[in-house]
């Protein structure tokens, strides 16, 4: 695992494009990547060759966003997954955070490593009204909002507590 930088942009779409052909992860633009190159993290096999990208995205003082988290094709069902959540965790630990956020299609997966689907609204009506003011995707759909979820049909909004 390292830091991403700016030359894996380029990588990070082609890993992510067959996911957004497929509607798994919603699609970005690349100036996206760019202004969030610093929240991802690059796992790489042994010649140096990306396999995976993940990302976290701190969304309020307690909370962040697990984002894009995909592995190439020839490595699924071989820890690479696990080895990323894995990370972006200790870096969530090491920011202060207390909760992580994810919105996908991949249930199982992220009930195994301890993430539950939403039942409630984890905030209380102040928090609420500051991030609602967020132009955040993300955030977004963490709110639930309505103009997310034609494009979040099928998803499931899950959370850990850290």
């Amino acid at each position: 695992m390292r830091p991403a930088r700016t030359s894996d942009v380029p990588l990070i779409q082609a890993l992510v494009e067959p996911l957004v052909q497929q509607r798994i992860l919603l699609g970005k633009d690349a100036v996206v990547f760019y202004e969030a190159i610093q929240e991802f993290r690059i796992a790489e096999d042994d010649d140096g060759n990306v396999i995976g990208c993940g990302a976290l995205h701190v969304m309020w003082q307690d909370l962040a966003e697990v984002r894009t988290l995909a592995v190439v094709p020839d490595w699924l069902h071989k820890g690479v997954g696990h080895a990323m959540l894995e990370d972006l965790e200790r870096e969530a630990h090491a920011l202060g955070l207390t909760r992580l956020f994810c919105l996908t299609f991949e249930v199982g997966f992220f009930s195994r490593h301890g993430f539950a689907p939403m039942t409630e609204e984890p905030y209380d009506p102040t928090v609420y009204a500051e991030l609602a003011r967020s132009t955040d995707e993300g955030v977004a759909e963490f709110l639930d909002l309505a103009r997310v979820k034609p494009n979040t049909l099928g998803n499931t909004r899950m959370l850990k507590k850290l």
